[in-house]
C-alpha cells in the first residue's frame, strides 16, 4: 500500500474530529492515538512518520494530515500483524536489512547536523585560501571549421593583417561564430582537453595553430588571462561546513569499524551467486 496515496485519500476526506472528542491535556510522544490488536499507535509514531512526508504533504492542514497519518498507520500495522504471522526467510532478510539501514541513516544525520564551531570553519578558509596559488581564467575567441585546411587558410589570412572578429562571423560553424568568436571567460575544466591544453600553452594576443576537438578545428586567440576572484568567508560558509561534516562522518566511521570486532570470513563463492534471488526462499 502506497503511503503517499493514503495521505492524498485523507485530504480528500471530512477530517474534523467529532465534536465530544476531548483534546488531550498535555500530550506527549507516549500519547496512545489508536491500538491494533494490542499494538499501541502513540503521538511520537505521527510525529515520527510526519517528518519524512515530503515537502507537499506537510503542507496540507494538521487537522487532515493527523487523521490522515493515523489511518495509514493503522492499515499498515494491521498488515506488519498479518505479515509476522507469515514471515519467511526472504522477508526476516529483508526487514534485517531495512533496520540497519535506518539506523545506520540515523546515525549519520545525527553526525551531519552538528554545528561546525565558527573557528574551525575560519581554519578551514584559512587553510584552503591563505596560501593557496590564485586560480587563472581565461578569456579566448576562436574560429571552428570543419576541416584542417580551412583552419590552416585562416591562419594565413590572420597573419595577413585579417580582423579574427570579421573572419569568425564569416567562417566560423560554432554557435559564437556571430558574437566574433568570442568565448568569455572560462577556468580549467570548462573545456574540452585539446583546446584548454592549447589555451594554457598561450600568451596573451596569440593566435594558436590548428587545434582539433570532436566538433572539428579551431583557431583561438587568447585575448586575456586573469586571477579568479577569490570567494569570501561567508560565501564559502556553507561549502566549508559540508566539507567538515563530511569529514568528521568519514573519520567517526573510520574509528567505529577499527574499534569493531570485524571479522572476514574465508569463503570461496561464485560471485554470480549473488543475482541468485531463489536462495532466499530455501
Amino acid at each position: 500500500m502506497n503511503f503517499k496515496n493514503g495521505i492524498l485519500a485523507a485530504a480528500m476526506a471530512v477530517a474534523i474530529l467529532p465534536a465530544h472528542v476531548q483534546a488531550a491535556e498535555n500530550p506527549s510522544v507516549d500519547t496512545v492515538l489508536a491500538t491494533v490488536d494490542g499494538t499501541k499507535i502513540t503521538l511520537g509514531n505521527v510525529i515520527a512518520l510526519r517528518e519524512r512526508l515530503p515537502q507537499q504533504y506537510k503542507q496540507l492542514p494538521d487537522d487532515v494530515l493527523l487523521k490522515g497519518i493515523i489511518d495509514q498507520l493503522i492499515q499498515q500495522t494491521v498488515l506488519m500483524n498479518a505479515m509476522k504471522a507469515n514471515m519467511d526467510k526472504k522477508t526476516k532478510i529483508g526487514l534485517e536489512n531495512q533496520e540497519r539501514a535506518f539506523l545506520a541513516a540515523e546515525f549519520l544525520d545525527r553526525m551531519s547536523a552538528r554545528e561546525i564551531p565558527d573557528k574551525d570553519l575560519r581554519a578551514a578558509y584559512a587553510a584552503k585560501y591563505d596560501s593557496a596559488i590564485p586560480e587563472q581564467e581565461y578569456n579566448a575567441s576562436h574560429i571552428l571549421v570543419k576541416t584542417k585546411a580551412e583552419a590552416e587558410d585562416i591562419i594565413k589570412q590572420l597573419k595577413n593583417g585579417a580582423d579574427f572578429a570579421t573572419l569568425a562571423k564569416e567562417k566560423s560553424t560554432g554557435p559564437s561564430g556571430k558574437r566574433g568568436g568570442e568565448l568569455g571567460w572560462f577556468s580549467k575544466g570548462m573545456m574540452v582537453k585539446p583546446f584548454e591544453t592549447a589555451v594554457l600553452n598561450m600568451g596573451v594576443g596569440e593566435i594558436s595553430g590548428p587545434v582539433k576537438t570532436q566538433f572539428g578545428w579551431h583557431v583561438i586567440k587568447l585575448n586575456e588571462i586573469r586571477n579568479k576572484k577569490q570567494p569570501t568567508f561567508e560565501e564559502e560558509r556553507d561549502t566549508l561546513a559540508a566539507e567538515l561534516r563530511q569529514k568528521a562522518v568519514d573519520a567517526e566511521i573510520a574509528r567505529l569499524t577499527k574499534a569493531a570486532k570485524v571479522t572476514r570470513e574465508k569463503v570461496d563463492i561464485d560471485p554470480k551467486v549473488i543475482r541468485d534471488v531463489s536462495l532466499l526462499d530455501k
